[in-house]
């Protein structure tokens, strides 16, 4: 307490205090243990020696601190030494470190002295003598019992940095003569004590300080305790910042813990963590010392070399450390990072372990078979670029070795930091001789490649300081195109994704690419042979995942180059567009995000702008690829994708293509039918989409214009506004006529005739004089192939045309007068197809039929009367004791959904037919059955629709034979209450 209140100004008093102090706490005899004495009794000694050093005033202090004194130093070290390591007590513990702190002059108080740069000098030659013994103890209490408390760990870690940053300073080594100045006589003594800081005592003294730190950081860096792992930054830090040249063996152990630590699960530890390794940066420590960035590549090539054993053997926790030490390594390394890809010792063990980490897992055969076939894929513009960005973009990746997404990121940090710092031209040529090595690499290179030019760009990376040199656009174009051609190489492009026929791939060797306006040729003439029988799920997933990376790939280069890559649309935009019309999901979608990076990057408004603009170069190549029969699946990809994504302003651009595709189909309709019909099929699709609302309204006119004054619609006659119109131009015209009158081209008569009533020019009489508009004229030019098809002896291709064939007869539903001769036409090939066929046609051609009947009327009344309807109730009669004895697993059978289509269709069919009543009792007698209570719920609910229907057109038969069926001993005649009849209530006694 006194000497707390005063300060000691006397060197001869501070020094008595001093003795006796550390005399109180001596052993007795020549023990070198502490005396046992009594816990209190040690800790207000260890106190009071902490104030001591405090209460000296001024220069008094470095009294202490003078060869003489060296035996009473060395006493008073070693006591605390012993007590920090050897006492129970955790407070006496971390008090003794604590003195020990003050007593080498690195006090953390602020109003300790600080010593100037001579003094300090003095004071590392005069602590060298006290370094083995302070760090080997002290190394002991860190790697010691963790019930000694983490406080006590924390403060020998800082007793430690703190005294080895002093004695192992690369500035005071850097003063000290190589050889030992002689003392007097009367001080040689005391010299035998002092240890000269020489290069020979630094190295040992690093040598056996290596020793100790590694064992440190083997223990504290998984420390439970956050402020220990907190400490073990701070060592890092210290020593780093002053003894980078002395300890420079020790760094292996220091920086891998430090790197270690970037992600540790303490926010605190991670914030530091970066801090410090900032510093290390900006200060340009590794830069400026080759020997420690000789130890950062070497450590960096051990870590490669045992990456793929690593990876193999941890668990994800495990293997996202080992990561984070590798990206730390680069990270540190910054620009030096080129002596690691300059050796290729190096480049060849990190460009291996990438590999071998990166590997996919392809064993889901789930990606296989997610498929779009044709029409069932078939969804308008905005619907399937939306949902191919979606998944396509963000599509995850499986792992061999991994199933992390934080794996995955610390990998693409690696490849990006790498392409930042690293040669571009090097790394690029390197992994795309991996590339091409072998086809158990490729997805791994690709990737890693992709990664590269993305760093290279600056894009989405995380660097400690900044590159000394940034690649201009040249340099990235530059390596863009060499991977592009790569890329889209036949043999790499061009993969066997499926072992349906019509997918045969690549074209026989020699033949050219149907690439139109490729630059520089196509690349390669060693082709895949197309598929064969064998080729297993495995293969297939592992190309598909190649494509999806590639283009992936092209997405990330336009992304980079932005405006520029426009240079290269005319190679990249058809390749990518066929891929966008491919039949596997995960194909399609990944190059539907490929097209919108592009159209992001070159500052297209949307994907309808990038095609539309682009569309003479993509035309061109179309046609030229429908020449050889090779190329026509690949000309329809691209052609499917322009008009599923763009508008009606693209018809005049692809007419003559769609022409081309016509005829071709005519040629080798044998072969190539369904290739072509699944690019008609997206014609169609597109006429309708593109003109479906004005065909819709033109339709809805025609039907009300040409409906009969006695059609009953919902029980009332129906008469509309134009039908009285034309009723009476045609009396007035009709009677001048009888009168001789005959109207010439200038007639005064007919001009008085308001403009809005002449007769439509599609109404019946004037529509053969009216040409056909464009789109209408592809439509009747589809549908007549599509009739010479309907007989075709494969079912898939029968089942396209009729899905092709039901587009038409919509698109050409304005169009009565070139509608109904078509209709005419295919009737027989229709009716075959509706009662002599596989059930999955029959239900095709029942949709067919049901869209005609809609399109078409009265026209279809007879022949559906005489053709079709017979079968179809005999098939239902028939079919009705099946499925009412059947279970539930009935439900999923092909002939419950027959007659699910044929009971939803025919009320409808019967009502916009008019059907008359014979045919109406008939459909009445095949559905009432299906009312029954023992029959599958949704056959019972289509059946009830039947009746519905049947009550619009001819309401009397209906009510008095449901009533009949239903309620024989109570009749009601239809006059007394024509009510809607509740069809779902009726009891099922009664019923059966």
């Amino acid at each position: 307490s006194v000497l707390a209140a005063t300060c000691v100004k006397k060197q001869e008093l501070l020094q008595e205090l001093f003795s006796e102090l550390c005399a109180c706490l001596s052993p007795p005899s020549s023990s070198s243990k502490p005396a046992s004495l009594s816990e209190e009794l040690k800790l207000a000694v260890i106190q009071a020696l902490h104030t001591l050093m405090h209460s000296a005033y001024g220069d008094v202090i470095l009294s202490l601190y003078q060869p003489s004194t060296l035996p009473l130093l060395g006493f008073a070290v070693s006591l605390l030494l012993g007590l920090a390591e050897q006492e129970k007590a955790k407070e006496i513990k971390v008090s003794a470190l604590k003195c020990l702190q003050v007593l080498v002059l690195q006090c953390d108080c602020q109003g300790h002295r600080h010593l100037d740069e001579d003094e300090a000098q003095q004071c590392g030659d005069l602590f060298a003598s006290f370094l083995p013994g302070i760090s080997i103890t002290l190394s002991r209490v860190i790697t010691g019992d963790i019930k000694q408390g983490h406080k006590t760990t924390v403060a020998a870690i800082r007793l430690f940095y703190l005294i080895v940053g002093l004695v192992m300073a690369d500035a005071q080594l850097a003063r000290i003569p190589k050889t030992k100045e002689k003392l007097p006589v009367e001080q040689s003594r005391i010299s035998e004590l002092m240890v000269h800081r020489g290069p020979d005592w630094s190295k040992s003294t690093a040598e056996k300080l290596s020793l100790l730190l590694r064992k440190m950081v083997e223990v504290t860096s998984v420390h439970p305790h956050w402020k220990v792992r907190l400490e073990l930054v701070e060592l890092v830090h210290h020593l780093l910042r002053n003894c980078s040249q002395s300890l420079v063996d020790s760094f292996s152990h220091l920086l891998k813990a430090l790197v270690g630590l970037v992600n540790d699960e303490n926010s605190e530890v991670r914030s530091r963590c970066n801090e410090v390794l900032q510093g290390i940066a900006e200060q340009g420590i590794v830069a400026q010392n080759r020997a420690l960035a000789d130890v950062l590549s070497e450590n960096l090539h051990s870590l490669a070399t045992a990456l793929p054993r690593l990876m193999s053997s941890q668990d994800d926790t495990g293997k996202g450390s080992t990561l984070s030490l590798l990206l730390g390594y680069l990270k540190l390394l910054g620009p030096k990072i080129n002596i690691v890809l300059n050796s290729v010792s190096h480049l060849h063990r990190l460009s291996k372990a990438l590999m071998q980490v990166l590997e996919l897992d392809v064993t889901d055969v789930k990606i296989v078979e997610d498929r779009r076939w044709g029409c069932e894929g078939a969804c308008g513009a905005a619907g399937s670029l939306q949902h191919g960005v979606q998944k396509g973009r963000g599509q995850k990746k499986y792992f061999r070795f991994f199933t992390e997404e934080k794996v995955f990121q610390l990998l693409q940090q690696v490849c990006r930091v790498l392409g930042y710092y690293g040669n571009l031209y090097l790394l690029v040529d390197h992994f795309l001789g991996l590339y091409g090595e072998s086809g158990a690499y490729r997805k791994q290179a690709a990737m890693v490649l992709n990664e590269l030019i993305v760093g290279a760009a600056g894009v989405g990376v995380d660097v400690l300081q900044e590159r000394e040199v940034s690649p201009n656009m040249d340099d990235l174009k530059g390596s863009i195109v060499t991977i592009l051609d790569e890329y889209t190489d036949q043999a790499n492009w061009y993969l066997v994704t499926s072992i349906d026929a019509e997918e045969i791939g690549p074209p026989p060797a020699g033949q050219p690419s149907g690439l139109a306006a490729r630059p520089g040729g196509v690349r390669g003439s060693v082709l895949l042979p197309p598929p064969e029988p064998h080729v297993t799920a495995r293969a297939m997933n592992s190309n598909i995942w190649q494509i999806c990376i590639q283009l992936e790939g092209v997405g990330c280069f336009a992304a980079v180059l932005g405006k520029e890559f426009r240079l290269l649309l005319l190679s990249a935009l058809y390749p990518v567009l066929e891929k966008a019309g491919d039949n596997t999901l995960l194909i399609r979608e990944t190059a539907l995000g490929t097209l919108v990076d592009m159209c992001e990057a070159c500052s297209y408004d949307s994907l309808q702008g990038l095609i539309n603009e682009n569309s003479d170069y993509l035309v061109n190549g179309i046609s030229l690829s429908l020449r050889q029969p090779a190329h026509q699946p690949r000309a329809s990809q691209v052609l499917d994708t322009m008009l599923r994504h763009s508008d009606a302003s693209l018809l005049p651009l692809v007419e003559d293509v769609i022409q081309d595709v016509l005829s071709a189909l005519d040629q080798s309709h044998h072969d190539q039918a369904s290739t072509f019909l699944r690019v008609l099929h997206s014609v169609m699709t597109a006429l309708v989409r593109w003109f479906g609302s004005s065909c819709g309204r033109e339709h809805r006119h025609g039907q009300a214009a040409e409906r009969p004054s006695g059609t009953l619609s919902q029980g009332r006659p129906v008469v509309t506004r134009q039908e009285v119109e034309r009723f009476f131009l045609d009396y007035v015209r009709q009677k001048r006529m009888a009168e001789g009158d005959l109207p010439d081209a200038g007639d005064e008569v007919a001009d008085e005739v308001p403009p809005l009533a002449q007769p439509e020019p599609n109404s019946p009489d004037t529509e053969g004089e009216t040409p056909l508009p464009s789109h209408a004229q592809l439509a009747k030019g589809v549908m007549e192939r599509c009739i010479h098809l309907l007989s075709d002896g494969d079912l898939r291709v029968r089942l396209r045309v009729l899905d092709v064939l039901e587009l038409c007869v919509t698109a050409l539903q304005p169009h009565g007068n070139h509608l109904l001769p078509m209709a005419h036409r295919v009737w027989p090939a229709l009716v075959t197809r509706l009662i002599s066929d596989d059930p999955l046609a029959v239900l095709r051609a029942f949709k067919v039929l049901c869209t005609l009947a809609q399109k078409c009327g009265d026209f279809l009344r007879q022949r559906f009367s005489k053709d079709v309807l017979p079968k179809l109730t005999s098939s239902l009669l028939s079919q009705a004791p099946a499925s009412a004895r059947a279970g539930p697993v009935y439900s999923h059978t092909l002939a419950f959904k027959l007659q699910l289509a044929v009971l939803q269709g025919l009320g409808s069919l019967c009502e916009e037919l008019d059907m008359g009543e014979s045919d109406l009792n008939k459909v009445a007698d095949a559905c009432l059955i299906y009312l029954s209570a023992k029959q599958p719920v949704k056959l019972q609910e289509a059946a009830q629709s039947v009746f519905l229907h049947l009550m619009h057109v001819d309401p009397d038969s209906t009510w008095l034979l449901l009533n009949e069926v239903c309620c024989p001993h109570r009749y009601e005649p239809p006059h007394v209450s024509l009510r809607p009849v509740r069809l779902g209530g009726m009891g099922r006694q009664r019923n059966e």
